[in-house]
């Protein structure tokens, strides 16, 4: 069959691309045809025999999620013409969702959208414009996936008609593979670290991975890393609105040892470094890196909060109050200073990955 994705895909970098590019491998491997309408790029190019096809627009926030829509749609339209495309399946209920329904009402082909979580805990709570368009989007597809059970009842409670009988959970998953701690790699961002920042080898790496926005709350972990007792290194990979802010508010607050690394893409060789990952979101579907995390045998430390609490068991890791700096300093103290906690959550880590690492096709017409 050939499905046609609309959304985030690297190069760009984020866990929506990530899980596009999981689940159009998985359908490329079993024979089937993939293409993916993505968002513009100057290094857009098809990989592992997937179809990439980047869209004109603009990067402006505001902006750049109506050219997506504008454009993402005409893209979809043309390549349904042009190959028969037998499945749409668009990732974010906006904007990719709206130009994935739009398109398959009008050449009546079969279309699924993904909930990803911002777009229904964030967006449509809090932008309220915005609901009558993502309303239309859950209303028009044939099937609402989401990625976790909060996240599906949060879509149901909209009351759309027949919302609850086409709304199904779909995990995320990853490559349990590509996300292991090797003799290889358990050194290499380590060793980046001290060349580039001179940091204390002998510390532990407290890790977050992520786009710095106020959604995913680095700032807590940085008021945390001002009570810790445990002297460790706080390194944050990724970038984003509140980057130049949190930095300067280590620079004058002189919180030491926390390192910016700037957005990376290569995380498999970044997280087998750390001794800790913490995801402190004030809301969150999934958390995909805990995910990444666990595979590479790490501990996780993460918000009581959505897919989160899904995904954190107590035999892998610990819950924290995202909006307690205190909580979250407490539960890194603990996991740092407690060995036989340590190895308990290190030896449990990869088994409870384990469980997220079958890619499973949420596609009625190929079963």
């Amino acid at each position: 069959m050939k499905i046609a994705m609309v959304g985030q895909f690297p190069p760009h970098i984020g866990g929506v691309g990530v899980h596009i590019h999981t689940l159009s491998k998985e359908l490329v491997k079993k024979g089937h045809e993939v293409y993916v309408i993505t968002y513009p790029h100057k290094d857009i190019k098809d990989i592992d025999g997937i179809h990439v096809i980047g869209t004109k627009g603009v990067n402006i926030p505001g902006l750049r999620g109506l050219f997506f829509a504008i454009n993402a749609k005409r893209e979809l339209k043309k390549l349904i013409e042009r190959e028969n495309i037998d499945i749409i399946h668009g990732h974010y209920l906006l904007p990719a969702g709206w130009a994935s329904v739009k398109a398959g009402k009008s050449t009546h082909t079969k279309t699924y959208v993904t909930s990803h979580g911002s777009d229904m805990f964030e967006t449509y709570k809090k932008q309220k414009f915005t609901r009558p368009l993502i309303n239309k989007v859950l209303k028009d597809a044939d099937v609402v996936l989401a990625v976790s059970e909060a996240l599906k009842e949060e879509i149901i409670k909209t009351d759309i008609p027949n919302i609850k009988e086409k709304t199904r959970l779909h995990w995320n998953s990853i490559d349990v593979n590509k996300f292991k701690t090797t003799e290889e790699n358990k050194d290499k961002f380590k060793k980046e670290l001290v060349q580039e920042f001179n940091i204390d080898a002998d510390k532990p790496i407290v890790l977050f991975v992520g786009n710095i926005i106020k959604r995913k709350n680095v700032e807590v972990l940085i008021e945390a890393k001002k009570e810790m007792g445990i002297e460790a290194n706080l390194v944050i990979v990724g970038d984003g609105p509140q980057s130049k802010e949190l930095k300067e508010k280590c620079e004058n607050e002189n919180i030491e040892n926390v390192y910016f690394t700037g957005s990376r893409g290569d995380v498999e060789d970044i997280i087998p470094s750390c001794d800790l990952l913490v995801l402190p979101s004030l809301s969150e579907s999934f958390g995909l890196v805990l995910i990444e995390a666990l595979s590479c045998g790490k501990p996780v430390i993460g918000s009581n909060v959505g897919g989160i609490k899904e995904i954190i068991t107590e035999d892998v890791g610990l819950l924290i109050d995202p909006n307690d700096p205190s909580d979250l300093a407490n539960a890194i103290d603990r996991v740092l200073s407690d060995e036989d906690l340590m190895e308990r959550f290190k030896s449990n880590a990869r088994d409870r990955a384990k469980d997220f690492g079958e890619t499973e096709l949420p596609y009625d017409e190929l079963n």
